[in-house]
């Protein structure tokens, strides 16, 4: 088994930095042709696109706001005009995640966590849709969390905002089930990237010390669960959660 995706063309969003850019890393390695979405930074974008294409990848960058639905429809026509109908879409942009307790979140922010967790994937799957109906072959690969499992307390909204996308990718992948288009969720545990680099190290050693691997996780261990869902090994696998965390949620 190669877990081969030679000739398919991946859509990643937030993929520029930190698990993101491991997932794409993962996929380039297995010959796809990759999308690279951001919206802030083009400078890190950029570096990111040739990063990879000293790889050996074919890569071009998108900016969109992925909870846009004009913006999302405009990125999956960008990358179908330059490489062809999107083959893979692994929604992973996210955006802050404060824990605290629920007295102090508002509910702007419960609608932030839902129109990217929820939101997001409806509209790339909506979009991407059409081209992988009449091939009849496509993956949804959403990038989840170990919290919904854990039931991490003071991250109620983001815990109900990955519940909710893992409950839509479960729904979505029963109604696609005969187009031979699969939707499967990878639920990483705490991954540490740049976007980790202030958190209290009392933290990270109390989470260190809690996986029963007894080592962090990496962007490349994400990645590489991506790659399995994506490639045609996994096309009898679908509506699945794959926890990836060292066995901290073995259920």
């Amino acid at each position: 088994m190669s877990f081969s995706l030679k000739n398919k063309v991946a859509l990643i969003t937030g993929s520029t930095r930190g698990l993101g850019l491991g997932i794409a890393e993962c996929l380039a390695d297995a010959g796809a042709k990759l999308a690279l979405n951001y919206h802030g930074n083009r400078e890190v974008a950029e570096k990111a696109r040739e990063s990879l294409q000293s790889r050996g990848a074919h890569v071009m960058v998108v900016r969109a706001d992925v909870t846009d639905q004009e913006q999302v429809s405009s990125m999956v026509e960008a990358v179908e005009e330059k490489f062809g109908s999107v083959d893979v879409i692994v929604p992973n942009a996210t955006g802050p995640q404060p824990q605290k307790p629920i007295e102090e979140y508002d509910s702007d922010f419960y609608r932030e966590m839902y129109d990217f967790f929820v939101l997001s994937p409806f509209l790339l799957a909506q979009s991407a849709l059409p081209g992988m109906k009449k091939r009849k072959w496509g993956r949804i690969i959403n990038i989840t969390s170990e919290v919904f499992h854990a039931s991490v307390p003071q991250f109620t909204a983001y815990v109900a905002a990955k519940g909710g996308q893992i409950g839509w990718s479960r729904s979505l992948s029963v109604e696609l089930a005969s187009t031979g288009i699969t939707v499967n969720t990878v639920a990483p545990g705490w991954i540490p990237t740049d976007r980790h680099v202030d958190d209290p190290q009392e933290d990270k050693d109390a989470y260190l010390s809690s996986i029963p691997m007894g080592r962090w996780g990496s962007p490349k261990d994400v990645g590489q669960a991506v790659r399995y869902f994506a490639s045609d090994e996994a096309s009898f696998v679908t509506g699945q959660t794959l926890c990836v965390n060292g066995g901290r949620t073995p259920w």
